[in-house]
């Protein structure tokens, strides 16, 4: 969609499968990086990643790399907060932001359109991809218009969850089918990247 930037929140650590970059984790033959690209990418105008440390890392995907603003690692919603500011500074034009969390290699190709035209027709800043009756706040459209900063965020109110953070603004969620697997499903343990590999090998990753 023009006028949106998305950004791929890639800062995990991995801590529940022995630690690293769990963006970097294979599965199915590609990393989870890289299938969130691929799923992002025809979705946004410009993507970028969130992730911490060395960029130089993830030179090989050509897209900008931008840190968390307040050191920490204090999570998905430093991520979003950094998503905005760069949006701010680099695409002042653009009128959303779109984060996806990339340990959920099968979120839907077609969410962001959707999630856009939710927001604009019920006056939100925000709205929330949603399934089996669960919101899934990483995965969500944020208006530019939200001026909230890492600083006065996560310093000055001590936020720390998303969804205790988005609780202060106008807000919808959007449920998505969960026919044939929950989209949003994530690879936080062992067990749960061995069952996302067997759904890739016998069913492709859904589109």
């Amino acid at each position: 969609m023009p006028d949106t930037v998305g950004v791929i929140l890639a800062g995990g650590q991995a801590l529940r499968m022995g630690g690293g970059d769990k963006s970097l984790l294979m599965l199915g033959g590609e990393t989870l990086l890289a299938r969130a690209i691929a799923r992002a990418r025809p979705q946004v105008q410009d993507l970028i990643i969130n992730a911490n440390g060395e960029p130089e890392r993830f030179a090989p995907f050509g897209l900008p790399v931008v840190a968390d603003t307040v050191p920490g690692f204090l999570g998905p919603l430093a991520g979003i907060l950094a998503g905005l500011e760069w949006m701010r500074s680099h695409r002042p034009n653009a009128r959303w932001l779109v984060s996806f969390a990339c340990d959920s290699p099968l979120f839907p190709t077609d969410m962001v359109e959707p999630l856009v035209d939710l927001a604009s027709e019920s006056r939100s800043l925000i709205a929330v991809a949603e399934s089996n009756g669960r919101t899934h706040p990483v995965f969500a459209v944020w208006s530019a218009e939200i001026t909230d900063t890492s600083d006065s965020v996560l310093v000055k109110d001590g936020f720390r969850k998303v969804e205790d953070w988005i609780s202060g603004f106008p807000h919808r969620s959007l449920s998505f089918s969960v026919d044939p697997v929950d989209p949003f499903l994530n690879v936080n343990t062992p067990g749960q990247h061995a069952f996302a590999e067997d759904f890739i090998a016998r069913q492709g990753a859904i589109r």
